[in-house]
């Protein structure tokens, strides 16, 4: 809640840990590709070789599932998507963007008296994006929403 950002992003802008996401895809690939090789460079029966490949597979698909959250913000609000939920959120309905020290990833208070994580604006790799993402996110929260209500 320092000061107020001189200007907030263009609309739409979407957040989202990009170095996190590229280590997390390419850690992926490379586990899938090895794996793949060696199942078919061994000298194995067909199940063990598909076994390789599915854990290849499997590793790989993992991986991406934690490279999804992201957090696009468009004139309308805002739709978080984490792991494995989505959810769609009016301007009107965030009431604080907060990152303290020591949190994983950005926390929405809410109007309904709830939090909501942002899973894409999280500190890990970029703490300094992380940062500036979040002071953003918090403009534009500021700029587009109905007002304070209690907080």
């Amino acid at each position: 809640m320092s000061s107020t950002s001189p200007q907030p992003p263009a609309l739409p802008v979407t957040f989202r840990p990009t170095r996190t996401r590229v280590v997390l895809l390419s850690v992926g690939a490379a586990i899938l590709v090895v794996l793949g090789v060696i199942g078919l460079a061994l000298d194995l029966a067909p199940g063990e070789r598909i076994s390789f490949i599915a854990v290849g597979l499997l590793c790989f698909g993992v991986l991406a599932l934690l490279s999804r959250p992201r957090a696009t913000a468009d004139e309308d609000g805002l739709t978080v998507v984490n792991l494995t939920r989505t959810r769609r959120l009016a301007w009107a309905e965030i009431v604080r963007v907060n990152l303290r020290t020591g949190d994983p990833w950005v926390m929405l208070d809410l109007s309904d008296g709830t939090t909501w994580a942002v899973m894409g604006i999280q500190p890990g790799i970029g703490k300094h994006r992380a940062l500036e993402d979040a002071a953003a996110l918090r403009t534009l929260a500021e700029r587009h929403g109905s007002g304070r209500e209690e907080g």
